[in-house]
C-alpha cells in the first residue's frame, strides 16, 4: 500500500491505547527487516530515517526503498524524518516523498523553536505531511545530534502546552529521562511529569531514546500518552552482534550475504519484540 502519514497513525493509535513504534532505516537489509516484522506482526509501523543515515545512504535511496517497502506489504507504513535539526533538510525530505517530518528545535528558545515550527508546518500542512516537534532537551547522541547530561532538561509541562497552543503540531516529542544511544544505567523515568503534560496538551506524546528502557517503564508510559515510541539502539546492537557472531564462527566467510542475512533476521526479531510489547500487533 502507499505511505500514510504518522497523524493517521498516531491518532488510531490514541483512540485505542496502544503506541506505534519508530525503527530507524539505515541501510536495505534494516528496511527489509521493519517490513517484514511489520507484516509478520499485523501491525502499523514508522521506517524513520535521521540525518546521519541520510547522508550514508543518500535522501534518494532512503526514500524509494521505504516506498518499495510499504508498496510490497498490505500494513501502513510511514516515512518520517528523525530529528531534523536544518529547516532545509526538512524541506528536501519533504519534497523528497517524506509522509512526516520531525523538526527538532530544542537546542533554540522556546519563541525561536516555536517560530521555525509554524513555518515548516506552514509547509507541510497543505500538502498531508505530519510534523513532529520537540521541547526539552533529550540527552545522548544520536548521529548528528548530540546533548551532554549537563544540556539535557526535562521538558516543562506548562511550556509544553503554550507550544502545542502556540503552533497547533500534533505530536511532541518530549524529555522525561530517556537518552540517545546505550545507557550506563537503567534510566528512571518521571512518570509524574509525563501524566502533567498529556493532561494539558491532549495530543500524541512521542518517546525518543526507548532503546534500552524496561519493558514495565514503556508499558506504563504508553498507559499515560506515548504513542510513538523510537528505536534505533536496540536494532543496531542486533544487528551487529549477529553479524559478528557469523564471522567468529566463519571468519573465512567472504559472501556478505550469508553475513547481512542473519544479521537482517536479528533485527526482525528485535522489532517484533518491540511491536509486540507496544501493543500494536494486529492494529494494521
Amino acid at each position: 500500500m502507499a505511505l500514510v502519514t504518522v497523524d493517521e497513525l498516531l491518532w488510531k493509535a490514541e483512540k485505542e491505547g496502544y503506541a506505534v513504534g519508530a525503527f530507524n532505516a539505515n541501510n536495505m537489509e534494516i528496511v527489509q527487516a521493519i517490513m517484514e516484522a511489520a507484516e509478520q506482526e499485523n501491525s502499523p509501523v514508522i521506517m524513520q530515517a535521521s540525518q546521519g543515515a541520510i547522508k550514508y545512504a543518500g535522501l534518494e535511496f532512503i526514500t524509494a526503498m521505504v516506498k518499495l517497502a510499504a508498496q510490497s506489504v498490505d500494513v501502513p507504513i510511514a516515512l518520517h524524518l528523525d530529528h531534523g535539526t536544518d529547516f532545509n533538510q526538512v524541506v528536501r525530505c519533504i519534497r523528497s516523498g517524506f509522509t512526516s517530518v520531525m523538526y527538532d528545535g530544542s537546542a533554540l528558545s522556546l519563541e525561536e523553536n516555536i517560530a521555525v515550527t509554524k513555518k515548516v508546518l506552514d509547509i507541510a500542512r497543505p500538502i498531508d505531511v505530519s510534523v513532529e516537534a520537540e521541547i526539552g532537551k533529550i540527552g545522548g547522541t544520536e548521529d548528528d545530534v548530540s546533548v551532554s547530561e549537563k544540556e539535557a532538561m526535562y521538558t516543562d509541562p506548562e511550556e509544553a502546552k503554550y507550544f502545542v497552543e502556540s503552533t497547533g503540531v500534533k505530536s511532541l516529542a518530549i524529555a522525561i529521562g530517556t537518552a540517545h544511544g546505550q545507557y550506563k544505567g537503567e534510566p528512571k523515568l518521571d512518570f509524574e511529569r509525563l501524566a502533567k503534560i498529556k493532561s494539558l496538551i491532549k495530543i500524541p506524546i512521542v518517546l525518543h531514546g526507548s532503546s534500552g528502557v524496561p519493558d514495565e517503564a514503556i508499558k506504563k508510559a504508553i498507559s499515560l500518552g506515548v504513542r510513538k515510541v523510537n528505536i534505533d539502539t536496540n536494532i543496531r546492537e542486533a544487528f551487529v552482534w549477529a553479524m559478528r557472531r557469523e564471522l567468529e564462527a566463519n571468519p573465512s566467510e567472504i559472501d556478505p550475504r550469508k553475513i547481512l542475512g542473519p544479521a537482517r533476521q536479528a533485527a526482525v526479531d528485535i522489532i517484533r519484540s518491540k511491536i509486540r510489547l507496544f501493543g500494536s500487533s494486529g492494529k494494521a
